[in-house]
């Protein structure tokens, strides 16, 4: 789902919120006025009292908004059919400031879907940023990790933010250079 608009929004109940860049956890209290700016991936940021706000997907009620469903996946997936599903759970994952996934930004170098003792899965993801000093790193790197850990089957997902590379646009997709004039 993609929104980029000012729809009006009031807070229909106390919803945990991150400060947007700064990355600060904050709770906005029922009764609060703004407008969603950006709904992409199933998280919202909302603009209430001059500042940003993340508002992730298992709190959308408090904005009127339906929280997502949750993953559904046979119980005798295949590797393959999970890796999809990673990399479809990989491309929720958006930046609250960017309208484009953080796969096609070219922020994810890899995803390695390794079996564990259990019969569980455990996946490892190596991703970046746009820029080091982003104060959005840990709350993406935690929204990887909780999206991941929604599918069924994976126990575990370690996010490791790495520099090395650094990212540069080149990294982006075609689509999302041409969207974004980044040639």
């Amino acid at each position: 789902m993609y929104s980029r608009s000012s729809e009006p929004v009031r807070f229909e109940r106390d919803c945990a919120a991150v400060m947007v860049p700064q990355g600060e956890a904050v709770t906005l209290p029922a009764g609060s006025v703004g407008y969603i700016t950006q709904g992409l991936g199933g998280s919202y940021t909302v603009f209430v009292e001059g500042n940003l706000f993340r508002i992730a997907g298992k709190d959308a009620d408090a904005i009127g908004k339906e929280v997502p469903p949750e993953l559904d996946l046979p119980a005798d997936a295949g590797d393959d059919e999970v890796e999809a599903m990673i990399w479809r759970q990989l491309r929720t994952c958006f930046d609250p400031e960017i309208p484009f996934n953080i796969v096609d930004l070219g922020l994810v170098y890899e995803a390695v879907l390794k079996p564990r003792d259990d019969g569980k899965r455990l996946v490892e993801v190596k991703m970046t940023l746009t820029a080091p000093g982003c104060g959005m790193g840990e709350i993406l790197v935690d929204d990887v990790r909780s999206k991941l850990e929604q599918i069924p089957t994976i126990a575990e997902a370690d996010v490791e933010l790495v520099f090395d590379p650094p990212w540069g646009r080149h990294m982006m997709s075609e689509a999302a250079r041409l969207e974004t004039g980044m040639f």
